[in-house]
């Protein structure tokens, strides 16, 4: 009996969960706010400064509580625009994604407004073996000679010095692609400066050798240097004090030497017998 009782008990349950189910996904579906978007996606990988074509899109369902804002719904409106950042495949692209209407493709896409592109020449040290990327920014260094002050000895002093901080590479040798994350050694950097910035850097190369230095992404802290010269890099020496001398050690006093007295040798005489009579005597001398 208590089993019977507790099996309808259970058959009970499992009918109600179903219906609870049943009027939950109704419910889901009659809710005007679960309706889905239609916005435009790259239908596959497309780098920045890419002109844009109409079938490197396609229109995908999108949440209408998460709609990016300025999405697009007509592939026809992105018909010659260009990217200034990178697509992945999925991903919608927006106004703020693109190059102001107009702009050709190519570096020019990628210039900031008020700013300008400007090349430099490297080699596989200068350019930090390879691992100054498009997207990275670096610190560029002058090795040149500095003038002396008057009234200072000699003319000129060797001098190395950040004279840029924090500019971004737009592209290494021709290409502007920012996925490649392996070094490749160049011979030529573009970076993107301010006018400023390109005088100081166009007067830099030519007075001296420059190298980069590459730098964290997320570090704004400026580097107040004075720059390296020869006299900070090998300072001279400190001259040593002499050691003072030992203290003499007082030897202990020599016990006295006995007193040898040695006795005086006789002395030698010449002696001669004379005869006086019948009394017979000795003279020496």
């Amino acid at each position: 009996m208590k089993n019977k009782r507790a099996l309808i008990l259970m058959v009970v349950a499992i009918l109600f969960g179903l219906a609870a189910v049943v009027f939950a996904s109704r419910w889901l579906l009659t809710q005007p706010g679960g309706a889905n978007g239609r916005i435009l996606v790259a239908s596959a990988d497309i780098s920045l400064g890419q002109r844009l074509a109409p079938e490197m899109f396609k229109l995908t369902e999108w949440p209408s509580g998460s709609l990016p804002k300025d999405a697009f719904t007509d592939p026809q409106r992105l018909n010659g625009r260009v990217l200034k950042s990178n697509l992945v495949m999925g991903e919608p692209v927006t106004e703020a994604k693109l190059a102001p209407a107009g702009t050709l493709g190519g570096l020019s896409a990628l210039i900031t407004e008020g700013k300008r592109a400007i090349t430099v020449r490297v080699n596989d040290v200068i350019g930090v073996a390879g691992f100054a990327l498009p997207g990275n920014y670096v610190d560029i260094i002058v090795s040149t000679q500095k003038d002396m002050q008057p009234g200072a000895e000699g003319r000129e002093q060797s001098i190395s010095k950040i004279v840029l901080e924090r500019i971004l590479v737009l592209a290494v040798a021709q290409e502007v692609s920012r996925d490649e994350t392996k070094p490749k050694v160049v011979n030529a950097v573009t970076l993107e400066v301010t006018p400023e910035q390109a005088e100081k850097l166009d007067l830099a190369r030519s007075v001296g050798t420059l190298s980069l230095a590459l730098r964290n992404q997320v570090d704004p802290q400026s580097a107040a240097t004075e720059g390296a010269t020869k006299v900070t890099l090998l300072p001279p020496a400190t001259p040593v004090p002499p050691k003072p001398a030992p203290k003499p050690v007082p030897r202990p006093a020599a016990a006295p030497r006995p007193v040898v007295v040695k006795a005086a040798a006789p002395v030698r005489r010449d002696c001669v017998s004379v005869l006086n009579g019948l009394r017979m005597t000795q003279e020496c001398f």
